[in-house]
């Protein structure tokens, strides 16, 4: 293999990441329905005032205030409705949350604290004008900042938009993803294991967790362990997709050809192996704003590293700024003794404030990684962790 052989820290790959991936420069508008998880490229001005009427916060009733205690009720308004009745002092009017109060109405009382009595009503507590009244623009007026730049839109975010009326927002494009499966004894499921062939498990594995990133437009490419193949398929790739993952056939093997096939077609390597386990021998590179990265084969390495690496140029390519894997702290709820000194990332199940450390954590291992919904961080040189310490932990995507 022509390509360095330096081993790097977990923090220098990290660092080495955000040097290198930066939010992209392509944008697309987008409705509105299908905007969760993208990120917004411009700001957002409100187009209307929020609410866009004086609205009432109760149901109760909407008054014009005079000295008595008891309003004559001229009518009722519901949410909807467009008042007509002009009130005179001491009159009122039924009204409902959501209802537009009359312009001749300065305060709403609710109506717990009224007595009706068929068409009157006696105030039975203490109300002060302009109560229960909700002021035009009291969320937000119109042409004033609405969203910023750079702001992730989430389901309440997109909810937030459309009671501005907004249907389309100019978002941060998702890039385009293609994945690269190597191994001649890789057998698609569904077909029939023969001696010495085992399920290949990468690629529906990677797909899903970058359908948890939002990532839809992705392509799965298998290759032979033959290098002239695994140089062509991976210069398409580099070619025509933001992003190339490989699973496999990065490390040091007589049929490893990835490492060598990449720095062929031009890839400049930003680093390969990492001091850590599982996932030793992962690889990052980039060309031309196209970016690869060389996963282990065995599939608990490879989803480790993408959570921990690949997830992070992601989010940062799509415009998000994500946590990495130094920053959260939660109780550990069991023990863990490492039997080597290089940073480790531990399968985990984390609950709001505690983690528990799973069984099985050798780097084919996908059993508890099919529960675990963390990581849990052993940096380099530690080798314990105690019950009841805090450790640095990431929370996966679901």
């Amino acid at each position: 293999m022509n390509i360095t052989e330096i081993l790097i820290t977990v923090e220098k790959a990290i660092s080495l990441i955000k040097e290198n991936v930066q939010c992209t420069s392509k944008t697309e508008m987008i409705s509105i329905e299908k905007a969760k998880g993208y990120v917004l490229a411009e700001d957002i001005a409100a187009p209307i005032n929020l609410p866009p009427f004086r609205q009432s916060a109760m149901d109760g009733y909407a008054l014009h205030l005079s000295d008595t205690d008891t309003y004559t009720v001229r009518g009722e308004i519901k949410a909807g409705d467009v008042p007509s009745i002009d009130l005179s002092a001491g009159e009122a009017v039924r009204i409902f949350t959501g209802a537009q109060v009359p312009t001749t109405a300065d305060t709403v009382v609710k109506q717990e604290l009224t007595a009706k009595d068929k068409n009157t009503i006696r105030i039975e507590g203490e109300i002060t004008l302009g109560s229960n009244i909700r002021p035009i623009g009291e969320q937000i007026k119109k042409d004033t900042l609405a969203l910023p730049k750079q702001t992730t839109l989430f389901p309440s975010t997109l909810g937030y938009l459309a009671g501005l009326g907004i249907t389309q927002v100019l978002t941060y494009k998702k890039p385009t993803v293609a994945i690269v499966v190597t191994g001649n004894e890789l057998v698609e499921i569904g077909t029939p294991l023969s001696d010495g062939k085992v399920y290949e498990s990468n690629a529906i594995m990677l797909k899903n967790a970058l359908a948890s990133l939002g990532i839809q437009e992705v392509i799965i490419q298998k290759v032979t362990d033959e290098y002239h193949e695994t140089e062509t398929i991976l210069n398409k790739m580099l070619n025509n997709y933001d992003f190339t993952i490989v699973s496999g056939g990065i490390s040091v093997g007589d049929y490893d050809f990835v490492g060598d096939a990449l720095a062929a077609i031009g890839v400049d390597e930003v680093f390969y192996k990492v001091k850590q386990k599982p996932g030793k021998p992962l690889y990052f590179g980039k060309k031309n704003n196209r970016f690869a990265f060389a996963l282990p084969g065995n599939p608990a390495s490879a989803l480790s590293c993408f959570y921990v690496y690949v997830a992070l140029a992601i989010t940062r390519y799509s415009g998000k700024e994500r946590s990495d894997v130094l920053s959260q702290r939660l109780t550990a709820v069991n023990s863990f003794t490492s039997n080597g000194t290089r940073a480790q990332f531990l399968k985990a199940l984390a609950t709001a404030e505690k983690v528990e450390i799973l069984d099985g954590q050798a780097s084919s291992m996908l059993r508890s990684f099919a529960v675990a919904n963390a990581l849990v961080y052993l940096p380099e040189g530690e080798q314990t962790i105690n019950k009841g310490s805090e450790v640095n932990v990431l929370l996966l995507p679901q």
